[in-house]
């Protein structure tokens, strides 16, 4: 078991990173608002903004109406507003980093930390190549690396949580069985966000193909995680490591099937019209954001799974 002698300051440490995670969410919906309404290259340069360093003021005009500011113009306001988020999230994310480096002794805790501010920085590299060479595969990319990201947030928040600090679990078949089956679900999960992204970005319409194949593959996903979270509550509902996560997986999963059937209906809908609802805007971002928590807690408890006894 892991003690306060191990790392100073464990709790203010939590707190930080839980609320980071906090924006690393709203980070995430921003994006999905940026694609719903297909603001991606409404900024058309980087790393400056309408030719200007200045994150602040940018350099963008109107010739009519010198007056304009860009927080005025709905899609500029989406796509830089997301930028100067994701620059607030680095900034997080840099200060934990430091702040683990400083106080933290376990080694492999400082290795993440470190990673989650090179993914960062990846990500801002290839939020702004998207940019540049105006290609929807990096979009791909960059949503599905916002994924990782997040997870790795997470992960450094549950590394500083007292669940983790004060419990462990007994090494077994069992845990190890749960092991191989909380990695196939995190998997399936990570796959079933990729086609959604895929869906999501497909530059010219819906292709009913994807459709079809992250209709399919829900099933698949909704399957792992109820038969992850039944070999929880059966084998390690006295372990509170386990057991929370798999109460946020059962909670978002269901909230997440609803909205994805809803949120279909409205697309195939608002397709056939010719047209991009708010509902749609608002019902596709909802999706992507509890697809984003289930993802999350999906890792969360597959990294539970190591919290094994001996093993540390």
């Amino acid at each position: 078991m892991v003690t306060s002698s191990s790392t100073l300051s464990p709790r203010w440490r939590y707190h930080y990173a839980a609320s980071g995670l906090v924006l690393c969410l709203i980070l995430v919906s921003w994006g999905g608002v940026v694609t719903s309404i297909e603001a991606g290259l409404a900024v058309p340069d980087w790393p400056t903004s309408f030719g200007s360093y200045d994150p602040l003021a940018t350099g963008y005009s109107d010739p009519e109406d010198p007056d304009a500011r860009w927080w005025q113009v709905g899609p500029i306001l989406a796509e830089h507003g997301h930028r100067l988020l994701g620059a607030l999230v680095g900034l997080w994310v840099v200060g934990l980093a430091l702040w683990t480096l400083i106080a933290d002794s376990r080694r492999w805790v400082r290795i993440v930390a470190v990673s989650a501010v090179g993914l960062v920085v990846i990500q801002g590299i290839l939020g702004g190549f998207r940019v540049i060479w105006t290609s929807m595969d990096l979009a791909v990319v960059h949503a599905m690396g916002a994924q990782l990201f997040f997870c790795t947030a997470a992960a450094l928040t549950l590394f500083n949580s007292r669940t983790w600090l004060e419990h462990s679990i007994e090494s077994s078949s069992k845990i190890r069985r749960l092991r191989a089956l909380t990695i196939a679900t995190a998997a399936a999960v990570y796959i079933q966000i990729l086609l959604g992204a895929l869906l999501r970005h497909p530059g010219d319409g819906v292709d009913l193909i994807f459709v079809t194949i992250h209709a399919s593959g829900s099933v698949v996903a909704l399957s792992l995680v109820i038969v992850t979270c039944g070999n929880i509550r059966e084998y390690f509902n006295d372990k509170p490591i386990l057991n929370r996560g798999a109460w946020w997986m059962l909670i978002s999963l269901g909230v997440q099937m609803v909205l994805g059937m809803v949120t279909l209906t409205v697309l195939l809908f608002d397709s056939g019209q010719g047209t991009r609802s708010l509902v749609q805007v608002i019902l596709s971002s909802s999706h992507l954001v509890v697809g984003t928590i289930l993802m999350g807690s999906c890792a969360c408890v597959m990294l539970g799974t190591l919290r094994v006894q001996g093993e540390h």
